[in-house]
C-alpha cells in the first residue's frame, strides 16, 4: 500500500494510518479508507472544511492607503519591519491542497456519478481559489494537481511559472462553472459555491492577472494581458446576463447600502457566496466591536479616502475651494450617501437607535469612524449579552464586484463603452442616487487628484485614463473595508500610495467641535502643557500632542502615526512576500523573490 500525504484533520476524521506501510488490515473501530468515499455525503463532509480554512473571515481589519488601525500593519510599516516568516508561518501552506487532491483522485469510488462530478467542480472551485492566494501572495509557485507520496520526487519541485498556474486555475474554473449547480439549486445558498460563483471567482482572479501584467510589464510566454482582461470580463458579463442576481435596493439610497451590510442574513439577491454567522449558534465575528470599542485597534478611513468621495451632484469634492482644510461637518455635507453609510457623518444613528452619535475619536485613530458592518445592539445582546458582537454574514463575492470587475476590465483593455458603463458602474450609482459616470466627460477631464502622485495613482495613462481612474474611485467607494485594496494597489503597481500621508480629520486649533451636527459640542481640544478644561458628561476632552496629534503642531490633520518610523515602500521588493527559508532549507529547487535576502546561498 502506498504511503499517502493527508492533512491531521483528514487522519483524524477518519482514522487513517499513513505511518505503517505494513498495516493491511481494516481496523474495525473506526471509520477505514476503504469505508469513505462511498456516498454523496462523504463528499460532501471532505470538501465542507474548504469553507472554513480558505474564505476570510475578518475582512474588515486590512489595512491600506484608505483603512489604517492605531497600530500600522508591517505592510504598511515597510522596510526591516517586513521580516522573513519563521518556520510554519508566511502563507507557505499546502495542507489543503493536499486534501483537494486527495478527493479528486478518490471521488470515483462514489457510484452516484452526478454527486461525483458535482463535488469535483467545488473542490476544483477551491483549488483556483487557492492558487490564487498564492499567486497574489508570492508569484511563481509550484503547480500540484495529484496526490504526493512521503517520497516523490515532486515534492522538491521548483516554482512552476504563473501562466502554468493561470492555465490550470482557468482550467479548473471553467469546469466548476460547467458543472456547479444553479443559483436555486441549493438550498443553502449563497452559502454554498454555485457557477455564479465560479464566474465571479474567475473574474476576480482573471482581472488581477491581466492588469498585473499590464502595469508591472510582464512579458511572459503564453497569453498576455489583454487575454485575461477579456476573460475577466466574459466571466462577468456571463453572470450579469444570467439575471441571477441584482443589487439589492428598497429605493432608499439613504439606507440601502448600510442595511445590506448589517443584514444578518446574506442578500440573496446580491451575495453570490457569503460565510454564514449565527448568534444562537454561538458563531459571531467582531466587526461591530472593531468599529465601535477603543480597544480593538481603533479603525477609520483615511482623509485621502474620504476625499474621494463625490459630492451628491457627481461633481468631485477636490474641485471646491478650500476643500483642504474644511472642518468635518462641512466635508461631510452633500456627498455620495455612501459616505455617510460608511462612517458616521453629522446626523448618525445606529442601526435601531433613536439617538445622533458623534464619531468617537477613541475608537478611531483617524476620526472617520466606521459604520459599515455595525449591527443593531440590541439585536441579541438580550440572547447573549454582547452587543458588540456581530452576526451579519460577510460577503465573499457579491453582485457589486462583479459590475466593477466587467467595466475595469473593459477599461484597462480598452473595449469599454458607455452602455458597459450603463450596465456596471451606473447600476451602482443608480442604487445611490448619485449621477452616471459618463466616459467621454471622464476621459476629457481626468481627476488631477485621482492622478496625483501625492494622493493617486501616477502611472495611470493612455486614452482611457479619466475612466480607469473612476472606475478605481468607484471600486474604493462601493468596497471600503471589504478586503480588496491591498491587492488591487499591487495589480496595479501602485505601491507608492503605502507611502502617502495617514491623516484623518481636520482641526483648526484647540477649541469645541460639534461633530454629531446637532449644535452642541461632543469634543474638546486644548493645547498641550494648558490647564484641562471641563466638560458636560459624554464630552470628550484631548490634549493636543499627547492625547491626539496633528500634522501642524496645534492644528491640522490627525496624524497618530506621526511618530511611527515608516520606510518607503520597496518596488523591487514588496508586491510579493518572501518564500519561507525554512522552506527553502528543505528544497533547495525553491528560488527566493527579488530583494528578499534570507541569507541561503542557492
Amino acid at each position: 500500500m502506498k504511503k499517502y500525504i493527508f492533512s491531521l484533520a483528514l487522519v483524524a476524521m477518519l482514522g487513517f494510518s499513513a505511518c505503517d506501510d505494513s498495516l493491511n488490515l481494516d481496523p474495525k473501530d473506526r471509520v477505514s479508507e476503504s469505508d469513505y468515499f462511498n456516498t454523496e455525503t462523504d463528499l460532501q463532509m471532505f470538501t465542507n472544511p474548504f469553507y472554513n480554512n480558505l474564505l476570510k473571515d475578518e475582512i474588515y481589519k486590512k489595512q491600506s492607503d484608505v483603512y489604517v488601525r492605531r497600530d500600522l500593519s508591517t505592510e504598511m510599516r515597510g522596510g526591516s519591519d517586513r521580516v522573513m516568516p519563521k518556520k510554519g508561518g508566511g502563507g507557505w501552506s499546502w495542507t489543503d491542497l493536499r486534501r483537494m487532491n486527495t478527493l479528486l483522485a478518490r471521488a470515483d469510488k462514489c457510484p452516484d456519478e452526478a454527486a461525483v462530478t458535482k463535488y469535483k467542480a467545488v473542490t476544483r472551485f477551491f483549488r483556483a481559489y487557492f492558487y490564487f492566494d498564492k499567486v497574489v501572495r508570492f508569484g511563481d509557485v509550484p503547480w500540484y494537481d495529484v496526490e504526493l507520496g512521503s517520497s516523490d520526487a515532486a515534492l522538491y519541485n521548483a516554482r512552476d511559472s504563473r501562466e502554468l498556474i493561470m492555465t490550470h486555475m482557468i482550467e479548473d474554473i471553467d469546469f466548476a462553472i460547467a458543472n456547479l449547480p444553479e443559483k436555486n439549486a441549493e438550498k443553502s445558498v449563497p452559502y454554498r459555491v454555485t457557477k455564479y460563483a465560479a464566474m465571479a471567482l474567475k473574474s476576480r482572479f482573471c482581472l488581477f492577472e491581466g492588469t498585473y501584467r499590464k502595469y508591472h510589464g510582464l512579458n511572459i510566454e503564453g497569453h498576455d494581458y489583454k487575454y485575461y482582461l477579456d476573460q475577466a470580463a466574459a466571466a462577468a458579463k456571463t453572470l450579469i446576463e444570467s439575471g441571477q442576481y441584482k443589487l439589492y435596493t428598497t429605493g432608499n439610497p439613504n439606507s440601502d447600502y448600510i442595511n445590506l451590510f448589517a443584514a444578518e442574513n446574506a442578500n440573496m439577491d446580491e451575495y453570490i457566496l457569503a460565510i454564514k454567522y449565527d448568534y444562537a449558534m454561538d458563531i459571531r465575528h467582531n466587526a461591530t466591536a472593531h468599529a465601535t470599542m477603543p480597544t480593538q485597534g481603533s479603525p477609520g478611513l483615511t482623509r485621502k479616502m474620504v476625499n474621494t468621495y463625490l459630492m451628491k451632484d457627481g461633481t468631485r469634492f477636490t474641485d471646491k475651494v478650500g476643500w483642504q482644510e474644511m472642518f468635518f461637518t462641512e466635508e461631510t455635507m452633500n456627498r455620495d450617501p455612501r459616505l455617510a453609510q460608511t462612517i458616521r457623518t453629522p446626523g448618525y444613528k445606529r442601526i435601531g437607535q433613536t439617538e445622533v452619535s458623534a464619531p468617537d475619536l477613541s475608537s478611531s485613530v483617524t476620526g472617520y469612524q466606521i459604520a459599515k458592518f455595525v449591527q443593531n445592539p440590541s439585536d441579541y445582546s438580550n440572547q447573549v449579552g454582547r452587543p458588540d458582537m456581530s452576526a451579519c454574514d460577510l460577503p465573499v463575492f457579491r453582485y457589486a464586484e462583479v459590475l466593477l470587475n466587467y467595466a475595469e476590465a473593459k477599461a484597462e483593455n480598452g473595449t469599454l463603452t458607455q452602455q458597459d458603463l450603463d450596465i456596471s458602474i451606473n447600476e451602482l450609482r443608480d442604487r445611490v442616487g448619485m449621477p452616471h459616470l459618463f466616459m467621454s466627460y471622464a476621459n476629457s477631464n481626468p481627476d488631477a487628484y485621482m492622478a496625483s502622485e501625492e494622493t493617486g495613482f501616477a502611472n495611470v495613462s493612455g486614452d482611457n485614463k479619466g475612466v480607469i481612474l473612476e472606475v478605481r474611485r468607484e471600486r474604493a467607494v462601493e468596497l471600503a473595508i471589504e478586503g480588496f485594496r491591498w491587492n488591487d494597489l499591487m495589480r496595479w503597481k501602485a505601491g507608492p500610495c503605502i507611502n502617502q500621508p495617514i491623516t484623518g480629520m481636520y482641526f483648526p486649533g484647540p477649541g469645541e467641535y460639534d461633530l454629531s451636527g446637532d449644535g452642541v459640542a461632543d469634543v474638546i481640544l486644548y493645547a498641550e502643557g494648558t490647564a484641562r478644561p471641563d466638560a458636560p458628561a459624554g464630552v470628550s476632552v484631548f490634549e493636543i500632542n499627547k492625547d491626539i496629534k496633528l500634522t501642524g503642531g496645534n492644528k491640522g490633520y490627525l496624524n497618530a502615526h506621526r511618530d511611527v518610523v515608516r520606510t518607503p515602500f520597496n518596488e523591487g521588493r514588496d508586491y510579493l512576500y518572501p518564500i519561507p527559508p525554512a522552506e527553502r532549507s528543505l528544497n533547495k529547487n525553491l528560488t527566493q523573490n527579488p530583494g528578499w535576502n534570507d541569507g541561503l546561498n542557492f
